[in-house]
């Protein structure tokens, strides 16, 4: 709280948004990867009617033209770059395959092929862009210019990456902090959410340390700076996403791993299937048919069907029950986790402070709804998200708050105001609570025992009851840990910036018995790195500024939507847009579903190719009953993928991770728990 009267909006205000980075966003068609594939698409969808309808060849060859080249051109010169380097990719011989599909009368075959491959870079380049607008737009929540003070104690506004250690400033309610540093003078409550995740302003005295960009309260602050702005936390933040984001080796998909063989064996058995049969004395138009045909059957079309179709069709899915997985790699990857990283404020719990105990004081002569309105009429005019709490837990119960006169607020310690005559303070046990009342002290102790935020209040000087507060654990936070603990094997680990105490009992709660407390964002990659080193694929889900970083070194990121910030919705793999966290272990299962599908579809696909490449080898292999095989193939494994866009594919994905005897609605799941409580030890 601060210490001055509140004349000025305070910045804290309930409901006000956590400070993150201003939104930047890269224009879709912006991006010169997203207009060829939309090009490529459009020309397509022109063509495809007249060719269907059996138009003369003029009226849909001009456009089918146009589709491979828009779309083609980019990943064939990516291709050919790349065979300068010594190196065959799948891209060149998507793009070979489709110009000898167009050779021999398949034009249709060729032009779905360069669009499925546009399509892909395209999102592949928007993701990329998008990630960097964030990190970008992290940069924006420290201040462009801070208040110095001189030695002769005179101010002067200077650009705040020009202050070096040693120098003071000023900082003023509301503002920004230019730089880290030391508390020399003053005090405040400062919103530290974009570096620590704390859920509540934390109050700062002289010797306390502050981190640039987070959010000052209603007090002045001399700071002294201990950080070239360099060096910041928030400047180290945005080091390590981009690292991260670079470093971080992406793992390719299934066919993507063999691409090199394949595509070398492709091509060498293309060039033998042409050259030894005319080597022996055979036609060229025939040689020429025998190599057409190999090219065709031994495309790998139905190889690239069997991979995307599961991939795509459980990302629709999950998107439809409110979980936004980013590209196919990302729905890969959630299957392959095997160890899970939870943050707590926002994540485990709801990230709201509520008012979840109100004690009178026996012989106080007030109730709870006597005590509750007195408390909420002094806070009133508070900023404080405790204040907000009160006062929102008074209106809920249609409580009328009197008007406060006098109302003053101190750092640390609380509020003072007069309402109906008499003198109230509320505020922190420690700083109020008077000797010699073991009854009182009592009620406190056993309210922080149970992981609470203790709020005295007086009246005239006289302690007349206690109010507990707390963040509200999520219902289903223990039946996902326990289904989470049941798909990894292993028990989910809690990062947190929170104190210790706080975490241990939220962990306690919903049944993890790995903590790591007082944690900065750095402590949180290393973390997970560490873990990474040992073999670990960690799946990290989080929701601020300070998870983004642990987020993009992860093997797979998650982040809650609702109150996520920018970053970390930018950073992470996949969104939970609804805040409903037991469809974390639910897309995780989906994915493991998913990726079963795509190696039976590859042997489904693989044992076409092979017996119908036997057959061109070995025999005379008709060139439409090699398309029909083909195209069969394609077919099927399509059709295969896309049975997880149904309904029950999620359904069997949830009950089967979170159902009746595995913490589900049956036993204990999202529909039985009972909301728990986690209050942040800080004071007022």
């Amino acid at each position: 709280m601060s210490s001055v009267v509140d004349q000025r909006p305070g910045p804290l205000t309930a409901g006000a948004p956590r400070p993150v980075p201003p939104r930047r966003c890269t224009r879709l068609l912006a991006l010169p990867e997203a207009r060829w594939a939309l090009a490529s698409l459009l020309l397509f969808l022109l063509a495809l009617p007249v060719y269907l309808l059996d138009a003369p060849a003029w009226a849909w060859g001009p456009l089918f033209a146009a589709c491979y080249v828009t779309g083609g051109w980019e990943p064939g010169w990516e291709g050919l770059k790349a065979l300068r380097d010594k190196t065959l990719d799948v891209d060149l011989l998507m793009v070979v395959a489709a110009l000898g599909a167009a050779a021999i009368g398949q034009v249709l075959d060729g032009a779905l092929l360069i669009v499925i491959f546009a399509t892909s870079g395209a999102l592949e380049a928007v993701a990329t862009a998008r990630t960097a607008d964030s990190v970008r737009g992290l940069l924006d929540l420290a201040p462009d210019v801070a208040t110095r003070l001189r030695a002769d104690g005179a101010e002067e506004t200077v650009d705040a990456e020009r202050l070096a250690v040693g120098d003071v400033v000023l900082v003023r309610p509301g503002e920004r902090v230019g730089a880290d540093g030391r508390v020399l003078d003053g005090a405040s409550d400062v919103d530290q959410a974009t570096i620590t995740g704390e859920p509540l302003p934390v109050a700062k005295q002289a010797g306390d340390e502050v981190f640039a960009g987070t959010v000052n309260g209603t007090g002045a602050l001399r700071v002294r700076v201990e950080r070239d702005p360099a060096d910041s936390v928030i400047a180290r933040i945005v080091k390590m996403v981009e690292e991260a984001s670079g470093t971080k080796a992406p793992t390719q998909l299934f066919i993507e791993r063999i691409e090199q063989r394949y595509s070398i064996g492709m091509v060498i058995a293309t060039l033998a299937v042409f050259c030894v049969p005319l080597a022996f004395g055979d036609t060229l138009q025939s040689a020429l048919l025998r190599a057409m045909t190999f090219m065709i059957v031994a495309s790998p079309c139905a190889v690239v069907l069997s991979t995307m179709p599961p991939l795509l069709s459980a990302i629709a899915n999950a998107g439809r029950h409110g979980v936004l997985a980013k590209s196919a790699v990302v729905m890969e990857h959630l299957g392959q986790v095997d160890a899970v990283a939870l943050d707590k404020t926002g994540t485990l719990t709801e990230g709201t402070p509520r008012v979840t105990d109100v004690l009178p004081l026996p012989g106080s002569g007030l109730d709870e709804d006597r005590l509750l309105a007195l408390a909420g009429a002094a806070e009133h005019p508070s900023e404080h998200p405790l204040a907000r709490a009160v006062v929102r837990a008074a209106r809920s119960r249609g409580l009328t708050l009197a008007e406060a006169t006098g109302f003053t607020s101190s750092p640390g310690a609380g509020v003072t105001a007069t309402v109906d005559g008499h003198a109230l303070r509320i505020g922190s046990p420690a700083r109020l609570l008077p000797e010699g009342s073991p009854e009182l002290d009592v009620m406190v102790r056993s309210l922080e025992d149970g992981g609470r935020t203790a709020v005295l209040v007086l009246r005239d000087d006289a302690p007349v009851g206690v109010l507990g507060i707390a963040d509200r654990l999520r219902p289903d936070a223990r039946a996902t840990v326990a289904a989470l603990t049941e798909l990894t094997g292993r028990t989910p680990v809690l990062l947190t910036g929170d104190n210790e105490r706080a975490a241990r009992r939220l962990a306690a709660e919903v049944g993890i018995s790995d903590v790591r407390a007082g944690l900065l964002p750095q402590d949180k990659v290393a973390a997970v790195r560490a873990w990474e080193a040992e073999g670990l694929r960690v799946l990290v889900v989080g929701d601020g500024v300070n998870d983004a970083p642990a987020l993009a070194a992860a093997h797979t990121g998650i982040a809650m939507g609702r109150a996520g910030s920018d970053l970390a919705l930018e950073t992470a793999d996949a969104v939970v847009v609804r805040d409903e966290l037991a469809t974390v272990p639910a897309v995780v299962a989906l994915s493991r579903t998913a990726r079963r599908l795509v190696v039976q579809n590859l042997v489904i696909a693989g044992t076409f190719i092979a017996v119908l490449v036997a057959w061109d080898l070995t025999g005379t292999l008709p060139l439409p009953l090699g398309v029909a095989g083909h195209e069969g193939s394609t077919v099927i494994v399509g059709l295969n993928g896309l049975r997880l866009l149904r309904e029950a594919a999620w359904d069997r994905a949830a009950l089967g991770r979170v159902g009746p005897g595995r913490g589900g609605p049956g036993r204990g799941g999202p529909g039985r728990v009972k909301p728990g409580r986690v209050g942040p030890e800080r004071d007022r």
